[in-house]
This record gives structure tokens, C-alpha cells and sequence, in this order.
């Protein structure tokens, strides 16, 4: 990796541990072993930081939520987003946890999540669609809509919700397993009886991985 990388992940991995708000630049560069100056020659500030790493997270969204491909199965194309799913939320948990904090201070920012996020609405929304085609689940349009939604609020506030009921404020892996189970169970409700049996069989899968993942020694 190049110095603009190392700071990147090092930013990621410092934020996710302390939480974004007590995260200075001289932090960064002091666990990289450089000098502030070194880091100021790659980013401007700690916001020009994490609209970097903003640029990341939208760019795995964007590749790894495509329309299902109507020529491959669909439930295993669920099992793919389900695990990108996983890292995403792993990978770059401070950012939900800090969300509105994070934009107020950055306006070009907000801007930039507000727009992807319409577009990304637009992503979940097709797959729903796409699970509904493939006989997966039975809805409507208008509902259609709506679980969409759901689905991208469930993710959204998961692991801030899951860390402030936990005295530590530590988010686990088996967490991450635990919000992918809760995505499930708001899609049951609207599986076909030939899907039914299958989706409940993935829940169970990481609800198994969830029970299996052990804590982190923090």
C-alpha cells in the first residue's frame, strides 16, 4: 500500500475502536508513525479523510447490490448481498454510528450521501422487485417501496442501536450475524410458500454464525 492507503485503512480501523468524534488527524499520523505534515500532504483535514472513505463505502454498495440476474438462482444471489452485507456493515460501522454528526460538519458530504442514498433506494428497491420476479416473495409495488426502505433503516441503525445498549460500546461480529438475521425476518412475512422453508433455513444459518462468532477481547 502507498501512504494515501495506509492513512485510509489506518482512519477506518481508528474510528471503529475510539469512534469517529475522538479521532484527530495527529492520532492518524502518530499510529502511522509519521508526521502530521506527511499526512496533510495526502488529505487536507480529517473530513477530506472520510469523504475518501465515503467514496469506499459507496463504491462496495455500488458493485455489490446489482439487479438479480435472472439466469442464476436467487436465493443464492440473496446468500451473495447478505454477505456484502455483512462486511459493509463491519468494515465501516463508525459511519452509521456517527452519521448525523459526521454530514452536519461536512455540507459537501450530506450532499453527496443524500444523493447516493436516492440511488441506493433505487438498488434495494430493484432487488426486492427482482426476489418478487423470481418468486421469492409475493408484495406489491406500493409495499415494494416501502420494505425497501425498511430494509435500508434496519441496516442504517442496527449497529448504533446494538452499541448503546452495551456498556462497553463494542460492536462484535456476532452482531453484524444478528442485524443479517433481523433482514431476514422482515422478508418472511412476504416469501411464497415454495420460499418460505428456504429463507427460514438462511436465518438459521446466521443465526448459527452469529451464535458461533466469539467476542473480541477488547
Amino acid at each position: 500500500m502507498n501512504t494515501k492507503e495506509k492513512i485510509i485503512r489506518t482512519s477506518i480501523a481508528l474510528f471503529n475502536l475510539h469512534g469517529e468524534r475522538a479521532i484527530t488527524t495527529n492520532h492518524i499520523a502518530s499510529n502511522l508513525g509519521i508526521s502530521p505534515g506527511n499526512l496533510y500532504y495526502h488529505f487536507k483535514n480529517k473530513e477530506d479523510i472520510i469523504r475518501n472513505i465515503f467514496t469506499l463505502y459507496r463504491e462496495h454498495l455500488s458493485t455489490h447490490f446489482k439487479p438479480l440476474d435472472t439466469s442464476h438462482e436467487p436465493l443464492e444471489q440473496l446468500t451473495q448481498y447478505l454477505d456484502s452485507l455483512f462486511e459493509l456493515m463491519w468494515r465501516y460501522h463508525f459511519f452509521y454510528d456517527n452519521l448525523t454528526d459526521i454530514l452536519a460538519k461536512d455540507s459537501e458530504l450530506k450532499r453527496q450521501y443524500i444523493e447516493f442514498q436516492a440511488d441506493l433506494f433505487n438498488q434495494v428497491r430493484s432487488v426486492v422487485i427482482g426476489l418478487r420476479s423470481a418468486g421469492v416473495i409475493e408484495i406489491t409495488d406500493e409495499d415494494a417501496s416501502e420494505f425497501a426502505h425498511m430494509l435500508k433503516m434496519t441496516v442504517s441503525f442496527w449497529t448504533p442501536y446494538v452499541k448503546a445498549r452495551r456498556m462497553t460500546g463494542v460492536l462484535e461480529q456476532q452482531d453484524i450475524y444478528n442485524g443479517i438475521v433481523k433482514v431476514l425476518v422482515l422478508v418472511k412475512p412476504y416469501c411464497t410458500d415454495l420460499s418460505f422453508k428456504k429463507i427460514s433455513d438462511l436465518q438459521k444459518q446466521y443465526q448459527q454464525l452469529a451464535d458461533e462468532a466469539l467476542p473480541s477481547i477488547a
